[in-house]
């Protein structure tokens, strides 16, 4: 019997909590000997797992290093790159899927025997792009990443068109996409509430203005409710929110449930709001998990007018589109909310479900590492 291919899965995140670098687990399993080397447990299912230290960290911390631009400085202070020196054979993979730039040269370095596959979840120099010192500092560090080891990569893969077009013109690399499609789910539709409950869920950043709810939400008509789910990245700031919104009756903050209860639990909703302000490229090209759990979910979207996600929802009359990312623009697109509507929105996310689905998007890193393991070997 013939061995499967080995295939190391590398990222510098919490692999239990990361639906995109979950979803290469469960597609990879059983077809290639997996190893996963990120922080945290072991997933489910995998032969052998890496764990990084809590502590390491894979972003820049060197300043004098960035001032200077002393890159391969920079790189070898990443904690987490250290870290995963010391745990990782070198020459041992066929495979390696690297998530995310910074990964990207620690894969190569390792050696393996076919080949590297890049999944880049960002557009990484200009992923911060809205705050000066990254600007000025970390971009061209990034830039230099992106210049020295994206060529070297077999195939390249990222989370929407905009950004693979970006990774293309500046590049020179040809980059497909796999959205953060949500995994299949089989439901029903359900009739729409009264009152008619919306939901937002995000990380609780300042840069994604998530004010601009509470101002849509202020006057809102008795018949509408929104609950929020807002992660506490930033606590001050969701602080703020909370004592914003308090004199917003039609608000409710709600707390994180894990992913794997996430499209249940909006499933209870009748529409998701996903509205990301374009304070910088990555927002202005986003095309988010929350976009594709709501489908799954079976409810409506009112998207801001970004073009990835404006693109899907007409093509599947999954919604509506606000005319400009300003607070007023969304209480506008609320009020002219009405239950037949968004029954058809919610009859058109059923029909998308499938096709809008991680299982058909994830075919495309499939048929990368297919590549890899079939063109080398041919060589060979």
């Amino acid at each position: 019997m013939t061995e499967l291919p080995s295939l190391l899965i590398l990222t510098f995140s919490p692999i239990r909590s990361d639906p995109r670098v979950l979803k290469q687990v469960e597609l990879f399993k059983g077809k290639y000997r997996v190893s996963t080397c990120g922080y945290g447990d072991a997933p489910e299912g995998v032969d052998n797992h890496f764990a990084l230290p809590a502590d390491s960290r894979g972003w820049p911390s060197d300043k004098l290093g960035l001032v200077t631009r002393r890159y391969p400085r920079v790189y070898n202070g990443l904690t987490a790159v250290a870290a995963a020196r010391r745990i990782l054979p070198r020459g041992e993979f066929d495979v390696i899927l690297a998530n995310d730039l910074n990964t990207l040269p620690l894969a190569l370095e390792l050696q393996p025997r076919l080949g590297v596959h890049a999944d880049l979840h960002e557009f990484a120099p200009r992923e911060k792009e809205d705050d000066l010192k990254w600007r000025l500092f970390v971009a061209p560090f990034m830039r230099w990443l992106c210049r020295r080891y994206l060529p070297l990569a077999e195939s390249v893969t990222t989370v929407s068109q905009g950004i693979a077009d970006e990774y293309t013109k500046d590049y020179g690399v040809a980059a497909g996409v796999v959205t953060n499609a949500a995994p299949y789910s089989e439901r029903d539709v359900r009739p729409v509430g009264t009152p008619v409950r919306l939901i937002h869920s995000a990380a609780g950043q300042r840069y994604r203005k998530l004010e601009n709810f509470i101002e849509a939400m202020r006057d809102a008509p008795d018949w509408l409710t929104l609950d929020m789910i807002v992660m506490p990245n930033e606590p001050d700031y969701v602080a703020e929110l909370k004592e914003k919104a308090a004199s917003v009756p039609a608000i409710r903050f709600r707390d994180p449930v894990p992913y794997s209860q996430l499209v249940a639990t909006l499933s209870e909703y009748d529409v998701s709001l996903v509205f990301l302000p374009p304070t910088n490229f990555n927002l202005k090209n986003a095309l988010p998990n929350k976009f594709f759990e709501a489908v799954q979910a079976r409810i409506g979207l009112i998207v801001g007018p970004s073009p990835a996600m404006v693109a899907l929802v007409e093509q599947h009359g999954l919604g509506a589109v606000t005319a400009d990312f300003s607070a007023d623009s969304l209480r506008t697109t609320l009020h002219g909310l009405t239950a037949e509507k968004i029954s058809e929105w919610k009859r058109a996310a059923a029909a998308a479900a499938r096709p809008l689905s991680a299982e058909s998007q994830v075919l495309a890193w499939q048929k990368a590492v297919e590549e890899i393991v079939t063109s080398q070997t041919a060589r060979a």
